[in-house]
């Protein structure tokens, strides 16, 4: 008996937690809470990880008041360490995208790009970046037993490369409804760096809302902050800011269980004597903030070359796939 009592309030407890509300913490009243709901905080996670200062100026409230709600957020929260068979369990919701190429999905450990983390496909025009984006956002609406996630995506497009006409292509292909997926898909075009930053807190919204968005794309990330900031007087300046948007993403990816799919530029690396002096744009900032790191180039044939670059838990290799009507594919397809 007092085993089932526990399991009982083992499942109790997660759903306890998705109602509580902001209101619910000290000194947060429904005005407070419209305060911070403006500037895209909507929920625990959000409020518990920023400081008394930031806080206090957002919410307009004392830093005693902000450090008393950020302190009672964390509590409910129950933020700290956690074993590693508890973090195990946690990553057994983690969910998979198929890219539609059964050896691209090898190369990415067997089931496609995964939630909670960030994959960048970083490579010259014609490679196959928009094309498997593309691809993602069409799957994405599968049920999880034919590798989708049985969800919406979201498109943040920077240079112009979403397709309408494309997706129905791909999705034709697959036999599905095409203006049912186009209606999942929710596409924003972002005409500069700071439009493309704003857009993060509208997917919140959105999710906060009820929509089942399971990816995000952008198309691509470092445009803006190429062409906005230039120069060498200006690279500190960009660095940082594409910084603080990359961890945002990654924030975005972990509270709410999304995979996270994003293209960059690249160019060419004019100190490089010998082999491919193709170079990711954003340094070792993007570098470090994406979890997986795959190379698209041109192959033999119309073929697309993938080289994972860098993993944290798989090794380096390479896989060969197509573009066809249906989206990526193998060969034999």
């Amino acid at each position: 008996m007092v085993k089932k009592t526990d399991e009982e309030e083992e499942v109790k407890k997660p759903s306890e937690e998705k109602e509580l509300q902001l209101t619910d913490l000290p000194g947060i009243g429904p005005a407070v809470a419209a305060k911070l709901d403006a500037a895209g905080i909507y929920d625990l996670m959000s409020l518990a990880v920023l400081s008394p200062a930031s806080l206090a100026n957002t919410a307009g409230v004392g830093e005693a008041v902000a450090r008393k709600a950020i302190q009672a957020a964390r509590k409910m929260l129950d933020l700290g360490f956690i074993d590693g068979m508890e973090f195990a369990e946690k990553r057994a919701t983690i969910t998979y995208i198929t890219t539609g190429s059964k050896e691209l999905d090898t190369l990415l450990g067997g089931r496609g790009i995964q939630s909670r983390a960030i994959t960048e496909a970083f490579g010259a025009f014609g490679s196959g970046k928009t094309q498997l984006g593309s691809t993602l956002a069409v799957r994405t609406q599968l049920p999880v037993e034919n590798g989708g996630a049985n969800g919406k995506t979201c498109f943040i497009d920077t240079e112009g490369t979403f397709r309408p006409a494309r997706i129905k292509q791909i999705a034709e292909g697959l036999g599905a409804n095409a203006e049912k997926v186009l209606k999942n898909i929710f596409v924003a075009r972002a005409f500069n760096a700071d439009h493309q930053i704003l857009l993060l807190d509208k997917i919140s919204e959105m999710i906060k809302n009820g929509e089942p968005i399971k990816l995000l794309i952008i198309d691509s990330l470092t445009a803006h902050f190429r062409a906005e900031y230039s120069g060498r007087g200006e690279l500190a300046d960009r660095q940082q800011k594409l910084n603080k948007y990359l961890h945002n993403l990654m924030k975005i990816a972990e509270t709410y269980n999304l995979a996270v799919y994003v293209t960059n530029q690249v160019m060419a690396n004019p100190a490089q004597m010998f082999g491919d002096p193709t170079t990711a744009v954003g340094g070792n900032i993007v570098g470090h903030a994406s979890t997986y790191r795959i190379y698209l180039r041109r192959g033999k044939q119309g073929s697309r070359v993938a080289k994972l670059i860098d993993s944290p838990d798989l090794p380096d290799n390479e896989a060969i796939f197509f573009v066809s009507e249906k989206g990526i594919v193998d060969a034999d397809e």
